[in-house]
Order: structure tokens, then sequence, then C-alpha cells
């Protein structure tokens, strides 16, 4: 890989300090951490040519225009590279209710992303959701821990005499991956969250207080999605370990 990035454009006016496989990887692309002058990128090698590239760049742009996910710089297509800026943040597997609510904002925003796109057909019997009115949105659909990034640290007030820790940074949650991103009921994405981070009860009800603010929301949807999610993610373990 590095071989390939010192005479690629986007590098070839730039130093080279180090290029490491990051240790987590996905099913769908070998990530990098490249550091060039000092900077850091995401370098990602796709790996799989079943997935709509064109489509996944288009919705990281508009994902980025939003300000959640880190900034897209190149697609090279002919290498089958895509390159980010870095993002500074953490994964969590358990959220407590302010990062529920950073989250839910950023949900928020990719919904409203208005896109031409068909709803995707989800490889799965979905007859249990039939039942309930379509809320098609541009969903993220894969929103497990390593695709999320909370912001890090406190907020410093100063004061005559010292600094005051004020509380946490109000800095959105930023999604990264978005292979499988595509038109879907809202619910999904929702179900995602609150099965990969096991919200149950009060945190559930937290969670979708705090997406659908004064709206109109379904507990009895979630709950049926939460099966649907399940499903898919079982069938597609089984095809694909």
């Amino acid at each position: 890989m590095i071989n390939l990035l010192k005479t690629h454009p986007f590098f070839a006016d730039k130093q080279i300090d180090s290029c490491t496989l990051l240790e987590n990887q996905g099913y769908c692309n070998e990530n990098y951490l490249v550091v060039a002058d000092g900077q850091k990128y995401i370098v990602r090698k796709l790996l799989r040519d079943d997935i709509d590239r064109e489509f996944e760049w288009k919705v990281q742009k508009l994902a980025y225009a939003q300000g959640i996910t880190a900034e897209p710089l190149i697609f090279d297509r002919e290498n089958s590279l895509m390159v980010f800026e870095f993002l500074e943040g953490e994964h969590k597997i358990k959220l407590d209710e302010n990062e529920l609510k950073l989250l839910a904002q950023t949900l928020r925003k990719l919904h409203s992303i208005s896109i031409d796109a068909k709803p995707i057909a989800l490889e799965i019997d979905i007859s249990l959701v039939e039942k309930y009115p379509k809320e098609y949105v541009l969903c993220h659909n894969d929103l497990n821990p390593q695709n999320i990034f909370f912001p890090v640290g406190w907020v410093f007030q100063p004061t005559d005499n010292n600094t005051k820790k004020v509380g946490w940074k109000t800095h959105p949650t930023k999604l990264i991956d978005f292979e499988y991103a595509g038109v879907n009921d809202r619910y999904f994405d929702l179900a995602c969250v609150c099965v990969e981070f096991g919200l149950e009860g009060e945190m559930g009800e937290v969670f979708l207080g705090a997406y659908f603010e004064s709206e109109d929301s379904s507990f009895e949807k979630l709950e049926d999605y939460k099966i649907i999610y399940k499903a898919l993610c079982e069938e597609w373990f089984q095809n694909n370990m």
C-alpha cells in the first residue's frame, strides 16, 4: 500500500511518515491510518465490487455537508481507493443520556438529507412491519459501535483564578462507512442503534424521545424493527462468516 501511495497524485507532494493497517477492519475495505507531513488521513482500499461505490461517495459528501462525517478527499476509482480526513473521537459500547441525545441529533441530520434513490429491498421477510406507515429517509443501515465516533473531553470555562469544568462537549457524533447506506424506513436505523447499544426500557424511550422531539413516535414499531434487524444480522453472519 505505501508504495502505491508514494506515487499517488494526492500524496505525491507530501512526505509519508507512516502507513498503518488499522487493527479493527470491516468486511468491505482495508483501512489504513496514513500520516503525511504530520497530517492524519484514513485510506480505504475498496475490496468488494458488489457495492455501489458511486452512491456511497455521494452519501459521504452529503453527510459531510451536514457536519456528521469525515471530509471525503479522494475517490480513486481506478485504484479502488478512498481518502478521508482523520476523525478525532472514540467508539463506545455503552451510552449515557447525553450521548444518546447527541447520536439522535446526528441521525436526524442524516435522515433529513434528500436523495434520489429507490427504497432498498431487505433480503428477509418483513411482513412483521408491513402494517406500519412507511417513513422512508436516507438511512445508514449499519450503525454498529465501530461506525460511530463520539466527541472526547470536557468544555473548560476560564475563571478569575482557575478553569472550571462545565460540561461535555456538544460537538455532534459522527458516522463513518456508508457502504450500506440507502433509502429505508427511519425505524430501521433507530432499531439498529437500540440493538447494538442494548437500549431497553427507559433508555430506549430516552433515545426515541430525543430523536422525535415533539413528533409522534411508535415504541411498538421500534420493537418490531428490532426483530427485523436481529434476523437480518443473523442471516448476514451466516452468509459471510
